[in-house]
């Protein structure tokens, strides 16, 4: 069955797709999503739609539905998180990074859906949205790492159909802030595992909840349909009342 992984969007894309009816046209399909995802939203390419808008070479009104899509879904996520996602830097241009990927992950997976597979797993970078069953025939499962060991496992979710995002700065470095202050550093927690309904839900809420420090875990805990688990600088981790759904 069809299993690869590309490096796509600065990270490594993992797509499988274990089904009898699959091809690699329709792993290729898979992949498109992510490569115009970054050709159209990347704020590190010159060439793409984001960086013409940022650079005022386009008027908002001109951008693409994708485009209108995406800030959209920022805005809403801006007044749903009381201002902690926000894609507007403090240098007045658009990043919106903080929702792009999850946004491509859903993409992909409604486009296996679309073509009548179901079961398959995409990750990218870190972020998943699995569907179905693995190649055993067995539940998929997705382990969460130390972010102090990255060969140690703390937990292992079985998310059901369910999106798993994690956010943190351990690995790529401080990039997420918090509007409010975003000189102060955000080194309170070190990484934060949030489960929503799929995985765009599950990645926006999760860079907004890292935004808020040690408050993110208990907006999490608030929000119907959501689970997260915290791992703190000191290594103490904190989860929310319903993550036990998701560890058995």
């Amino acid at each position: 069955m069809p299993h690869e992984t590309r490096l796509i969007m600065g990270m490594p894309v993992c797509v499988a797709i274990h089904d009898a009816a699959a091809t690699l046209q329709d792993m290729d399909a898979v992949f498109r999503i992510f490569t115009n995802a970054d050709r159209r939203f990347s704020p590190f390419r010159p060439d793409s739609e984001l960086s013409h808008l940022n650079r005022r070479e386009i008027a908002p009104e001109e951008c693409s539905d994708s485009m209108h899509e995406i800030l959209a879904l920022a805005e809403e996520t801006r007044i749903q998180s009381n201002g902690y996602f926000d894609i507007r830097r403090p240098d007045g241009t658009l990043d919106p990074c903080g929702i792009v990927k999850g946004w491509a992950i859903n993409k992909a997976a409604e486009e296996l859906a679309r073509r009548g597979l179901g079961d398959f797993f995409i990750d990218a970078g870190g972020d998943i949205q699995a569907c179905g069953r693995n190649a055993k025939g067995a539940e998929w499962c997705i382990g969460i790492r130390n972010p102090f060991q990255a060969k140690e496992i703390v937990k292992v979710l079985y998310p059901r159909g369910a999106g798993v995002a994690t956010s943190g700065n351990y690995l790529r470095g401080p990039h997420i802030y918090n509007p409010y202050a975003p000189e102060a550093p955000l080194d309170e927690v070190v990484s934060l595992t949030v489960i929503g309904p799929d995985i765009l839900d599950a990645d926006r809420f999760a860079t907004a909840a890292f935004a808020m420090g040690r408050e993110g875990i208990v907006f999490i805990e608030r929000l119907a349909g959501f689970e997260a688990y915290e791992i703190d600088a000191g290594g103490t981790a904190r989860m929310t009342s319903g993550l036990g759904h998701y560890l058995s």
